[in-house]
């Protein structure tokens, strides 16, 4: 892509849009980043787009915007705002920040989507990888921006990439090597018209590029995925913790298989595996697969596995303290996270849960928190529908700040008792992201 002397606008201030601008300006191009954000919110970002000379606009979108060779939108913004519709009536090309970068990699990527275990999955596929020694960056939707690094990537190196449905909505020719689709379950639906359909069709595009070369890693599991799939022309490896598979990994007698062609080609205990749940097993899976088409050494693999420590705000450890376990899963920002996190735990939960709602249905839940939740804390914007939804079968508090939810978990909660924060929904309505919403629970459990 030559984007020399070209005017390229990038919609959406943030790390992505900001990588994205950076690149645009090292290879030539004339960069503009426009977001409809306040300049007071977007500070730490307007800051960095000053040093580096790059022209900006917050506080909305003007017609400049569409004064460019080309648009480019980061995964925050929506595709139907209308900057984004009005860019498409006047005939602009837009591409999402992934394919742009894509451009200018000359690595191997590992595509990972899905609507649950991106971060983990990503995380772990580099582990793996890096601990076999194949240098390999882990960016996209988690840590560095796919634009931050793409021009480091060398031709012997890799790319462990986590993509969201939003990053897939504008791709051109993103051809991910390995694409991965974990699971598909409603999620983000205000952002597709609400319709199901349109969500996983804009996951299945991860693979729309893939050839004969390509190798495409799905969840056997995942009834919308497969009931969905057109006919890849990549070469499909499943994994399924319900049944056997010819290629690919599955579950049985506490181990884990992988096969070719039907016969067994890596085997390991679940002792063998850091990460625990079914669901962490699933996301193992994928990237056990990965690694054997990779052609790395079973011992390195597993080696790998039972080191990997996960990541941050995903069901992660913070203290225990007289006896009770504190747990930070601010990423669980869907109603399928909450129920994995809630089947992870045997001991009594005293479940934090709210925020900005996406349009959940905690009937997939009711179950599960009948029994195994002592009490729920509601916070944010949604604290009112938990409330009213959850008040006759479990105990429900609704608190203004998650300081108060804490402190009073703290006080009921006794030994062997465990406080969850996992709620089940976006952070926008009293934080700037879900990272922030778990730093603040995490300082507030350590504050105690």
């Amino acid at each position: 892509m030559n984007l020399k002397n070209k005017h390229i606008t990038i919609i959406g201030a943030r790390k992505s849009g900001i990588g994205a601008a950076k690149l645009v300006k090292d290879s030539g191009g004339i960069p503009f980043v426009s977001d409809s954000g306040t300049k007071e919110n977007l500070r730490e970002f307007i800051t960095l787009l000053e040093k580096e000379n790059i022209s900006y606009e917050t506080d909305g979108h003007s017609e400049r915007v569409f004064e460019c060779d080309l648009m480019v939108i980061s995964p925050g913004v929506p595709s139907d705002v209308k900057v984004i519709a009005d860019a498409c009536k006047a005939g602009k090309k837009i591409i999402s920040e992934i394919e742009l970068a894509n451009n200018y990699c000359k690595g191997t990527v590992i595509a990972i989507t899905g609507t649950n275990g991106k971060t983990t999955t990503t995380s772990l596929c580099a582990h793996v990888l890096n601990k076999a020694g194949i240098k390999t960056y882990s960016a996209g939707n988690i840590g560095l921006a796919f634009s931050e690094v793409a021009v480091e990537v060398k031709k012997d190196e890799m790319v462990s990439l986590e993509v969201s449905s939003f990053q897939l909505d504008f791709i051109d020719k993103f051809q991910p090597h390995i694409a991965m689709i974990l699971n598909i379950t409603p999620d983000h639906l205000n952002r597709y018209g609400n319709k199901y359909e349109n969500y996983i069709n804009s996951k299945l595009t991860i693979y729309k590029n893939q050839d004969h070369n390509d190798i495409l890693i799905l969840n056997k599991d995942s009834e919308a995925l497969i009931n969905s799939l057109s006919e890849p022309k990549s070469k499909i490896y499943y994994f399924s913790l319900k049944e056997e598979v010819e290629n690919g990994c599955f579950y049985g007698d506490n181990k884990i298989y992988f096969m070719e062609g039907g016969k067994e080609q890596f085997k390991c205990s679940l002792k063998d595996i850091n990460l625990k749940g079914e669901h962490n097993y699933a996301n193992a899976m994928a990237v056990i697969i990965a690694a054997k088409i990779i052609g790395l050494d079973n011992k390195k693999i597993k080696d790998a596995l039972g080191d990997f420590q996960g990541v941050e705000h995903r069901l992660e450890f913070v203290r225990e303290l007289e006896g009770v376990k504190y747990i930070n899963d601010s990423k669980a920002t869907n109603i399928d996270s909450v129920w994995y996190a809630l089947r992870s735990f045997d001991d009594p939960i005293f479940l934090i849960l709210g925020g900005q709602d996406k349009g959940n249905n905690y009937d997939q839940i009711k179950e599960l928190v009948v029994n195994k939740v002592k009490k729920i804390y509601a916070i944010g914007v949604s604290a009112d529908k938990i409330f009213n939804y959850f008040h006759k079968i479990v105990k429900v508090e609704i608190k203004s700040t998650m300081e108060e939810a804490v402190g009073s978990a703290n006080k009921e909660a006794r030994e062997n008792d465990i406080v969850l924060l996992s709620p089940a929904c976006a952070s926008f309505d009293m934080f700037k992201n879900y990272e922030e919403r778990g730093r603040v629970f995490k300082q507030a459990v350590n504050k105690l």
